[in-house]
């Protein structure tokens, strides 16, 4: 329920122009100007803004109003306002007639899940670009500026003040597209008014070049992400990549996820390059977090981790193609005894790797907080064995089983054996077998030979089993998406 503050809030903003109120109340009028969708009394909120640090999700709340309100025109009107005052500083160097004390805009928190998006708002991407260009324009200002200083201020002060300098905090997002206006913000950025201060970076199907001229350009101190998909740089191009990494003192996640790694072939080339791998991983002495997902280990995870000095909370191996060797190194070493985030998904447990899976499960029960078994050729008669591990996890919060291949007895009993567990919230559960029109191939059923009216009976029985259970609390769905991607950071 909206505080009566909020709510006289949400009536003020609703006019222009603002009268003059205390300074204490310009967040909730921020917040109200921009869950009400009013760009106009966002930019005279920041022309006016009278504290150092403006912070989005501090003042907006939470992460999904982002994504479930039109924020594409508001945040373009935030930038907008902070570029006018810095050319109006640049015109008026050393003036004190403005009352903006605007230093710090933290931007940061935009999220790019398409799903439940508003059709106007902003992404990462389109952030990043905005920002970008609003870089560029502000040192295209002061350029002209400098130009004209000794005409246009003949006969002031050479001891006035320097013009104001704003650092914006963002997660930036770039691609073949966006590359050159990024590039072009960063240089512009080491010296202008306002400059990029960037949170995390991905970099989505970009050459290796452009990825390292980003990477070199980057301010170190702020870096806690850095995540590069899509690149097909293979071991090769990740040795010229990583050595820029050990730049970032406070990197906590590193996601490589589709690098094009396949070293299920060991070649001289390719034992080189998980050698430099491993020797650039264990330069990274804040790494928490690590992504090789689709990469092809086989047997290999042990000389590719063997040099980090502090244990993974969170690692994802999905379609990784791990031998039992590999799962026998992890329940062997320091990372089992820290592990919060788990997603082996992608990999056959239906044989042989079922016992290393279970060795395993138990020696991370005891921090284990996310499994992810997606796509893992489970069935009912896998899972005695796995409910084994399962029940020992007392702390699990989320269980990702989507694409097995469970009966809807199996999925009672899986329900029954793990609401015991008091901190799971979420279980993603694979549609049924029972819930397929018969006689059809299992690796090839399709949408459409799905029996809907079956499955949304086998999901009303599971609602009415977990409030029997006293576990209404508990989400078990069908539905893999819709859920918010999971984040290193939240846990």
């Amino acid at each position: 329920m909206d505080s009566l503050l909020f709510l006289s809030a949400r009536r003020l903003v609703a006019h222009r122009p603002l009268p003059t109120v205390p300074a204490q109340l310009y967040p909730v009028l921020f917040q109200a100007a921009f869950l009400d969708g009013r760009p106009l009394v966002l930019q005279d909120l920041v022309v006016q803004w009278p504290f150092p640090v403006l912070n989005f999700q501090q003042i907006v709340g939470r992460r999904e109003l982002f994504r479930d309100h039109p924020s594409k025109l508001c945040i373009q009107a935030i930038i907008l306002a902070v570029v006018e005052q810095l050319r109006q500083d640049l015109e008026e160097p050393g003036c004190d007639s403005s009352p903006c004390q605007l230093r710090v805009l933290d931007v940061t928190g935009l999220q790019d899940d398409a799903a439940g998006r508003a059709p106007d708002g902003m992404t990462v991407w389109s952030a990043t670009v905005a920002l970008a260009k609003a870089c560029v324009e502000v040192s295209k200002h002061q350029r002209e500026f400098q130009k004209r200083g000794s005409r246009s201020h003949e006969g002031r002060s050479s001891t006035a003040a320097a013009p104001r300098s704003v650092d914006v905090h963002a997660d930036l997002f770039v691609n073949g597209t966006s590359y050159g206006i990024l590039w072009d913000a960063l240089q512009a950025g080491n010296a202008g008014p306002l400059r990029l201060k960037c949170r995390e970076f991905q970099a989505e199907e970009l050459c290796l070049a452009g990825i390292v001229s980003l990477l070199k350009s980057l301010d170190p101190s702020g870096v806690r992400r850095v995540d590069l998909r899509f690149n097909n740089l293979g071991l090769g191009g990740l040795s010229l990549v990583l050595p820029h990494l050990s730049r970032f003192p406070n990197l906590r996640s590193l996601r490589l996820p589709y690098s094009n790694i396949d070293v299920r072939r060991l070649t001289p080339e390719s034992v080189q390059g998980i050698r430099c791998l491993a020797r650039e991983l264990g330069k990274l002495q804040s790494l928490r977090e690590l992504n090789l997902g689709s990469s092809r280990l086989s047997g290999n995870l042990r000389h590719i981790l063997c040099k980090l000095e502090a244990p993974l909370e969170s690692l994802e191996l999905a379609f990784c193609s791990l031998l039992p060797s590999d799962f026998a190194f992890l329940s062997q070493s320091f990372h089992a005894l820290a592990l919060k985030r788990l997603d082996l998904s992608g990999h056959d447990f239906s044989q042989t790797l079922l016992q290393p899976l279970q060795h395993l499960l138990e020696e991370t029960s005891a921090s284990l907080l996310h499994l992810d078994l997606m796509e893992c050729h489970l069935m009912d008669c896998h899972l005695a064995t796995l409910l084994v591990s399962l029940q020992r996890c007392s702390l699990l919060r989320s269980l990702g089983l989507f694409g097995n291949s469970f009966s809807v007895v199996g999925l009672k009993d899986l329900l029954w054996k793990t609401v015991v567990l008091p901190d799971l919230r979420l279980v993603v559960y694979p549609i049924p077998v029972d819930c397929y029109k018969p006689g059809l191939d299992p690796s090839w059923i399709l949408e459409e030979q799905l029996d809907r009216e079956r499955l949304g009976a086998v999901s009303a029985e599971l609602g009415r089993m977990l409030e029997s259970s006293g576990r209404a609390d508990l989400i078990w769905t069908s539905n893999p998406y819709g859920h918010g991607a999971l984040d290193y950071f939240s846990l």
